[in-house]
């Protein structure tokens, strides 16, 4: 195993190389002392390359790749994979380097969700050692359950989305604009945000051919469905929840409920009973593919008997793998204003004023700010404008918070003015 690891250590730094020139991403590990910092998200989001970025950062303050480890576990070397490995990998990295049992050390481990009982070496060399640890991992719930019943307080977790509108401008090597934007600036941001909402933010498309990247989305999705939904819940009806993760990327930024879909399944034919397509969408959430949104009402049984709204992890994942004859630009609009939101650490609802009128979001940022916001791709007719205005005035008026409308047209300037 020291060979191995020796190895692995070596590589490191072409890794880091290969990095050379590319963006810096706004996103940044959430630190706090005496804190394990985690990342999490959905595969392919950019959590590897997140780690690699804090390393970059330790080496530029001088701090000596000796005392840095990365280790991808999903790397087929390391099989097989347990808790006892685990233990021996973190052990001969400081049998490699034995002054580092007298040094701060950084311990860079990821998708460590795939180690049974993980948390139980963590927690040692956490206690042990003058140690700083970063982890990553592919799933919500697994991760977090472990990290609440194991680490017990001692990990602050970073959500990792796709590339935001401002690190999409950055990739594309597209100058930021000083505002007040002109003329041919809103040109450029207009055309870039329509490319934007159709090829979506993950790293790996940005700059693919439109083939390539309906493969590559196509193939992330495949990965996640068999990898971190069916084999890790032993999910044998497979065809329901293909039909099921379909359904949600189609109808993503609209309202659903299990009831009508339980139905909708029955019509198609398939055999599955209610329970099961309640677990199949908690399973869906926890590997981030689609996020639910709940009705804001300070009564618990009126939010539990309305809809959730559904929004996906990526306009480029719902493109790739749908096909849609009608065109879905608003709907693609209100999914990035919802990922911009979630990006920001905000808690959403939707809302619905007495009279019935629907608001998309309503949201609490980190500070306790809250704010409306009802998202229409354009307002090009004074129907469209009353109608959106309509809705947002009223939920201003019984909730006493400001709301905005956003707009393809001012929508650059909301998300970009976003302080990272």
């Amino acid at each position: 195993m020291l060979e191995l690891i020796k190895t692995i250590h070596q590589q490191l730094a072409y890794k880091l190389r290969e990095l050379e020139g590319t963006i810096t991403r706004d996103i940044q590990f959430i630190e706090i002392k005496d804190k394990i910092s985690v990342a999490i998200g959905m595969r392919r989001t950019g959590k590897t390359y997140l780690m690699f970025q804090k390393i970059q950062e330790l080496l530029s303050e001088g701090v000596p790749i000796t005392r840095i480890l990365y280790i991808d576990f999903e790397d087929d070397r390391l099989l097989p994979l347990d808790q006892k490995k685990l233990a021996n990998i973190l052990d001969d990295f400081y049998s490699l380097y034995f002054d580092n049992h007298q040094q701060m050390c950084y311990l860079f481990l990821d998708e460590i969700q795939v180690i049974k009982d993980w948390a139980l070496v963590i927690r040692r060399f956490y206690n042990s050692k003058n140690v700083r640890l970063f982890l990553s991992g592919s799933s919500a719930k697994l991760l977090s359950k472990e990290i609440a019943t194991q680490l017990r307080g001692r990990s602050i977790s970073t959500e990792v989305f796709p590339l935001s509108f401002h690190e999409y401008l950055k990739i594309k090597n597209i100058t930021i604009p000083s505002k007040p934007y002109a003329k041919k600036e809103k040109d450029i941001l207009g055309e870039q945000l329509a490319n934007f909402l159709r090829e979506g933010g993950f790293p790996g498309v940005v700059g693919e051919s439109s083939i390539n990247q309906i493969r590559i989305l196509q193939e992330y999705l495949e990965v996640v469905l068999f990898r971190d939904i069916i084999e890790r819940h032993d999910i044998t009806n497979i065809s329901v929840i293909k039909y099921m993760i379909i359904s949600l990327l189609k109808n993503n930024a609209t309202n659903f409920t299990v009831n009508k879909f339980f139905n909708d399944l029955k019509s198609q034919g398939f055999s599955v009973g209610r329970s099961s397509v309640y677990d199949y969408l908690s399973y869906i959430e926890d590997a981030y593919l689609i996020f639910t949104v709940p009705l804001y009402s300070e009564s618990i049984r009126k939010v539990q008997s309305n809809p959730k709204k559904i929004y996906a992890i990526d306009n480029g994942m719902v493109n790739a793998n749908t096909f849609n004859l009608v065109n879905n630009n608003g709907r693609a609009l209100e999914n990035a204003v919802f990922l911009d939101l979630r990006r920001r650490g905000d808690t959403i609802y939707y809302y619905v004023t007495n009279e019935g009128y629907e608001v998309d979001f309503l949201a609490r940022s980190l500070q306790g700010e809250l704010c409306l916001y009802q998202v229409a791709y354009e307002i090009n007719d004074e129907k469209t404008k009353v109608r959106e205005e309509r809705a947002l005035h009223a939920a201003s008026h019984e909730l006493g918070i400001k709301g905005i409308i956003i707009t393809k047209d001012n929508y650059a300037k909301w998300a970009l003015s976003y302080p990272y």
